[in-house]
Order: structure tokens, then sequence, then C-alpha cells
């Protein structure tokens, strides 16, 4: 049984097909199917161990003849017998067999396999003498024969391109990938059971929009054959949800995928996994109540902590959370008192002193956008434990109510951060419909084929006093597991055409 590594060359790794292909032909020869249609199991692996292991002693073997399948991870031949390493999707255990048990022909067909064929095996469970909990092989069924070696099991798939685009053997390769992928799907499970629990619905709004609405940002642009029109995918599913609160439908939430045109970084993928959460009769405090709930359950039952530790600092997601709003956040950080009573003008030339790259169309920028500006620079990486910034500037903010204390050049907006990283915005949502249109009319100056006139004419109809919510499971995910990329959280994620 051969165990080639990855590091073979382009021409290497052909003749290894090849070989594999002509051992291909020589097992249908001898009357055996390398790819059958099904195997009947009796147990997966880690359930073979948990019933087993410390109730077998030292060469003991147990009465029941167990069936199971998986892929050959190692193999030890010592000549009449062998030992080898088969791996399904819950675990690893070692079989052992020998000639004597298989029969001389079946035994050297089990020899000739490869690390990577998928086998299934019946047998015994047994201790060896080394202590090791084993099964003794009584026969096997050939599942599928690989064509190709895997990447060397004691270092794993390391090239780190290789690992995106073949991402299958990233994840037989490294352990510790399936495991931020488990943490993945129960991050998710855990999302969707506190909120059904709570009495929310889980809906589902359109992927293509005639309006890039919901969010500023450039959209990917499609077109749509029966209806002779372009539409956008969506940047946000959040102004088809308000109607949804709109109709009467006062708990929703949606989890899929947004999608916005833009460059690609280690926190942004041009695709990315998304929870919009709407509560009618709420406000922006009943949101931080909410988003602090969710991502505490959801880190416990993703990872089995609430204090993962995160190149060296413990994360502390348990509550309760800071809050803090971006103006005193600012402050602090710049040394600038009275930020309120400074003009724009103010603020660049501040930041022309501090030499800091000003964003363009420096003519055109507005103090809440300085303010933003400033936070993003001086406060935002600093931000490890969970955080709440509150309080964004009207003129970022075209969503959000204003605050309730008069206040109009703020609103009840926050942001939550984790690990430095942002992963959720909400906000005590604008519900004046007048109020609403002048905003989108103040922002979109020019842009007017972004603003959603159907949502605007569904707001006339009324909406109640409503909080929303929004969370990037990707962004949160990498924060609590300490990825440094938001490709190592996202199974595909979004690579350059490889010419």
């Amino acid at each position: 049984m051969s165990s080639e590594e990855e590091h073979a060359s382009p021409e290497d790794s052909n003749v290894l097909r090849e070989e594999r292909i002509e051992k291909l032909a020589e097992l249908r020869e001898k009357g055996l199917e390398p790819y059958p249609h099904s195997y009947d199991r009796t147990h997966e692996l880690t359930k073979v161990i948990e019933q087993h292991e410390g109730e077998i002693e030292e060469g003991e073997e147990a009465e029941e003849v167990v069936r199971v399948a998986g892929r050959i991870i190692g193999f030890r031949d010592m000549g009449k017998a062998c030992f080898f390493d088969l791996k399904d999707g819950t675990g690893e255990l070692q079989g052992y067999t020998n000639i004597d048990l298989l029969g001389e022909e079946d035994y050297g067909v089990l020899k000739d396999l490869d690390v990577g064929d998928f086998l299934g095996l019946e047998g015994v469970v047994f201790v060896t003498h080394r202590g090791e909990l084993s099964i003794k092989v009584r026969d096997f069924t050939l599942l599928s024969k690989s064509l190709h070696p895997l990447p060397e099991k004691w270092h794993g798939l390391q090239d780190v391109e290789k690992r995106y685009r073949q991402r299958y053997l990233d994840l037989i390769s490294n352990e510790a990938t399936r495991e931020i992928f488990v943490a993945r799907s129960k991050l998710i499970s855990s999302f969707r059971n506190t909120l059904d629990e709570k009495g929310f619905l889980e809906v589902e709004t359109p992927l293509m929009q005639p309006a890039a609405g919901g969010a500023t940002a450039e959209p990917f642009v499609t077109y749509h054959n029966a209806l002779d029109q372009e539409l956008y995918l969506r940047i946000a599913p959040e102004l088809y949800l308000k109607r949804l609160v709109i109709g009467g439908m006062e708990k929703v939430y949606e989890l899929g995928k947004n999608f916005r045109n833009e460059g690609v970084s280690t926190k942004h993928n041009p695709e990315f996994t998304t929870i919009e959460i709407y509560q009618a009769y709420a406000d922006y405090e009943d949101a931080m109540d909410l988003t602090e709930e969710l991502i505490i359950q959801g880190t416990r039952e993703a990872i089995g902590t609430e204090e993962p530790e995160i190149e060296g600092r413990v994360l502390e997601i348990s509550s309760p959370w800071d809050r803090v709003s971006m103006v005193s956040a600012v402050e602090e950080a710049t040394g600038m008192s009275n930020l309120k009573e400074r003009s724009t003008s103010d603020l660049i030339e501040f930041a022309r002193e501090k030499n800091l790259e000003l964003p363009e169309k420096e003519s055109e920028l507005t103090w809440g956008e300085m303010v933003e500006f400033f936070f993003e620079e001086y406060v935002e990486e600093d931000l490890f434990q969970p955080t709440f910034v509150t309080d964004f500037p009207t003129d970022v903010s075209p969503l959000a109510k204003t605050k309730r204390d008069g206040d109009k050049d703020l609103t009840e907006r926050f942001e939550v951060f984790v690990g430095g990283i942002e992963v959720g915005n909400a906000f005590t949502e604008l519900n004046d419909p007048l109020e609403q249109r002048e905003r989108f009319r103040n922002k979109l100056e020019g842009e007017g084929e972004k603003k959603d006139e159907e949502f605007l004419k569904a707001l006339e109809y009324g909406m109640p006093p409503t909080a929303g919510i929004g969370i990037g499971l990707d962004r949160l995910l990498m924060a609590i597991t300490g990825a440094d990329s938001i490709r190592e959280v996202i199974l595909f994620p979004a690579l350059r055409r490889k010419e």
C-alpha cells in the first residue's frame, strides 16, 4: 500500500494517477467493483470508541460484529499482518488484519490498496497488546478507489491557496479546518434555535432585486431575460424584511447570503452570510440585549466555551458587555474634546495634522463621516472584548431613528465588535416615511436609481416602532475562533480564476 506525499511534482502526480488507474483495471479483472452503490455500516467510528473504550481488557475482543466505513489515511505493513488507520466523518480508528483472517487472495488485494481509498470493514473490536482500541478485520469491501495521493498525513496540507481551491483536501488533512466548519454549523443552528424559541419566524426574501437597497455598497448586476430587465444581487435584505413588519409579521429573521461587488480582503468576501432580525415594538436597547444573548449562546454551542483564547488573550464572551458611544470613544482615542461642537473643516484639519489619508471627495465629507473615519482609524481594532459602540452620526445612518433626547445629529444605532472585528449593526428603525424619503434624497443624490420607491410606498402605510439587527456570521466565526482571514471560515471563498 503506497503513501505518496502532496509534494510530488505534476509529472510525478500524473505517473501516480496512471498507476492507480492500472490498479483499478486489475481489480475489475478480478471481478471486484471498486465503486459499489452503498454499504450497510452498523456504527460510526466514534460510536465504536464510545461503546468499547475502557470496556475491554488488553488482548481481549468484544463479541459483537461491527461494520464500519471510511477513508484509509495510514498503513503499516508487517508482512503477513498489517495495521491501517480508517477515518470517517466522526473520527479515526485503527484496523488490524492478517493473512489468516482474510485468506491469501483477499489479503493480497487489501495490501495493494492505497492511502485515500474508501473501505468498508467487518470485524470485532479488540484491544492490542499496546493498549490500542482496534477492529480485527475479517472481511472488507472497497467502496471507492482514489486516483490521487493525499497530502502527507503528519504535516497536513500547507499550501494556503491549495487549501482554499481544494477545500476537500484541506478537510481531509487538517483537523483544525474541519473543527471550524463544524463550529460554523453549530453557530448557525444556535441562532436559529434561539430565535425560533422566542417566536421569530424565519422567512426568505429575493436574492435578485430591482433596487440595490438596504445598505451602501457596490452591487452585482445581472439580467432577467423573461422580465427583460436588469436586477441586482441583494446587498442586504433589510427593506424587504421591513415590509413584512409593515404587513403584520412582527418578529422575523432571514439567514442567508448577501453580495457586495467590492474588494476582497481578510475581512471581506464578496459573497457572505448574515442573519437579519426585525422585532416590532422594540428599540436598539432591546436589540443589544438580543444580540448579546445570541452571540453568547452561539459561541458556547459552537466552540464549547464562552472564554476562547485568541492569540494568548482570553476573549470574554460572557455578559455583561461594554457599551460606549462613538463620539466619546473618538474623543478619548484622539484627545479631541467637545467633538459635537467641532466643524467638519476642524476635523479635516486635525486629520491632516496627523498625516492621515482622508477618503476620496474630501470636499464632500460630512461631520458624521469624519467622526466615523476617526473611529475606524483610532478605535476599531482595539475593541477586543465584546463591545457595543452606540449613537452613530445621523449622516452615516440613513435608516436609523435619531436620538429620542432630541439630538438630531446622532441616531439610535450601534455596531458590535468582538475580537477587534465589527460583527453586527443594528438600530431603532426610522419609521417616519417623510423623513425617510428626505434622508434618501440627501444621501443618494445623483444615485436616484438606488432609491427603493416600493419600500417608501410601503412605509407610508405605517410601520410600528421596530428594532433591526444584522450580524455577519463569517466575521463572528472569525472572532471566536481566532481565524486571521475570512477565507478560513468560508468553505469555498472567492478566488481569482486560475489560468
